[in-house]
């Protein structure tokens, strides 16, 4: 930042800023074009939950034009929801957007290991092999893959229920898991929870609900 400084490309209200100036809320400081917006100390961020159903993307943009879990979400004037995270096409579950770029990092980088619950759906059931497969390690294109947790959580018919966990978010991990252990349908997937928040019963797909000041505070301690 001091570097963009001192060759003139920030400037606080039009004028071309100095290391050491001091600006307000009221100030408009600019990089080059793009105005710069502080948030406020002692602000809180907004969290927002979402239950996505199945037939949605998450992306602004998409050249099919389907539709936008965005396109759901209430309207924000002075910032924007980041997706805390993503889930497929064929995914449904819970998705959290917030308004504060460092809290979605926490909850999204690999090292904070934040767990991802998912209970999914397959034609078919596991033998004692498969699952050992899965939670000791499958070798997928992108790496080493694997379960942290598995349990059973039974079904009707072929139809057979399983929860799972795992500390990671890459691109259709669960499904890719099943499908190298010979699983290749699975029918349901769905995202629980997702670090120390879990899909409340009461939201309802194609819904989404804000946390409150109390909900928001513990969520900033638990992943401090």
């Amino acid at each position: 930042m001091e570097e963009l400084i001192a060759a003139g490309q920030a400037t606080i209200n039009g004028k071309v800023a100095h290391v050491g100036d001091r600006v307000g809320p009221a100030d408009v400081v600019r990089v080059g074009k793009r105005v710069i917006h502080f948030k406020p100390a002692g602000r809180l961020p907004r969290v927002l939950l979402y239950h996505k159903p199945e037939g949605e993307i998450v992306s602004r943009d998409d050249p099919e034009g389907r539709p936008s879990v965005f396109d759901k979400l209430p309207q924000l004037r002075s910032s924007k929801w980041i997706s805390v995270g993503r889930l497929d096409y064929n995914t449904s579950g819970l998705l959290i957007f917030t308004t504060d770029g460092e809290l979605a990092n926490r909850l999204m980088h690999p090292r904070f290991e934040v767990e991802r619950e998912y209970a999914v759906r397959i034609v078919g059931r596991l033998t004692e092999d498969q699952a050992r497969a899965l939670t000791s390690g499958v070798e997928l294109e992108d790496g080493l893959a694997k379960f942290d947790q598995l349990s059973d959580e039974g079904g009707e018919g072929s139809n057979r229920w399983y929860r799972v966990t795992l500390k990671e978010g890459r691109n259709r991990e669960v499904r890719r898991l099943f499908e190298a252990v010979g699983l290749t349908t699975v029918s349901r997937l769905m995202r629980v929870r997702f670090g120390p928040i879990n899909l409340p019963p009461r939201l309802k797909r194609g819904k989404s609900m804000e946390l409150d000041e109390a909900e928001t505070r513990r969520l900033l301690e638990l992943v401090a």
